[in-house]
């Protein structure tokens, strides 16, 4: 056997075992975040903060936390609420960390490196001060995340699964989706509407001018309208048939 020939074997051996490695790692991750994410859940299903000391209490409203998300805020009080769409991998805390808005792109719920992240709020939302709630997650390969949003595509999806979940530390809330639009990240210079920047969204007219925008890039109708004063969650991830893709899908809040 050549020495060429020896070279080219052990390149190769090398890369299938490197390939090996990856693989595994992003396997065990994957794991560890599912994992976690059951143990989450279990812990608020089972209200395992009932009975805490009265010290979680709102300052502005005098609201007491509800019972499910105690434990979960003593572990980590950057939570700020929890997502759920019904038959779907999407059963999520909902965090903020105010000192960097970026932080959840790549850590978990113990603040430890993880590329799927955690979905968050936007830095320009406060969780009880906002009319309109953004919330940001990646859109992974292997299905964690909001990755099942792209399934909302399809109308006929959208007619199973037409209403979420979305509570605070304070109150359980159900939305039920006004529109999905396939949209992107644009320049900022670009004269253009841009549904993430919800920072300049106040007035009756600024509201009504935000959601007949909404509208105008729906894939589908809903049938379902939002008017000046509804609270609206806009759940946002990226999308792939176009560079600095984005998908959204809009809901409001149900009275």
């Amino acid at each position: 056997m050549s020495k060429f020939k020896k070279i080219l074997i052990a390149f190769s051996f090398l890369l299938l075992v490197f390939s090996l490695v990856s693989l595994a790692r992003i396997y065990l991750q994957d794991y560890a975040e599912q994992r976690q994410m059951k143990e989450l859940a279990e812990i608020r299903e089972i209200g395992g903060g009932a009975g805490a000391p009265s010290s979680f209490i709102a300052k502005a409203k005098s609201q007491v936390m509800l019972p499910e998300f105690q434990e979960l805020y003593r572990r980590n009080p950057d939570l700020v609420g929890w997502l759920k769409v019904d038959g779907t991998r999407i059963d999520y805390p909902i965090m903020q960390n105010r000192q960097d808005s970026e932080y959840y792109l790549d850590h978990d719920f113990d603040k430890k490196k993880n590329k799927n992240g955690l979905p968050f709020l936007d830095a320009h939302n406060q969780i009880n001060g906002s009319d309109i709630l953004l919330i940001h997650a990646h859109h992974m390969k292997n299905g964690a995340m909001f990755a099942d949003l792209m399934k909302y595509k399809q109308e006929s999806y959208y007619k199973e699964h037409a209403t979420f979940q979305f509570s605070t530390l304070y109150e359980k809330e159900e939305y039920e989706i006004v529109a999905v639009i396939l949209s992107k990240v644009y320049r900022k210079t670009d004269d253009v509407f841009k549904y993430y920047q919800i920072e300049g969204v106040s007035t009756s007219d600024e509201f009504d001018l935000y959601t007949q925008n909404i509208q105008k890039l729906a894939l589908y109708d809903t049938g379902v309208t939002a008017r000046y004063g509804d609270k609206l969650v806009v759940l946002s991830t990226c999308e792939y048939s176009t560079t600095d893709g984005r998908l959204a899908v809009v809901a409001r809040k149900r009275t």
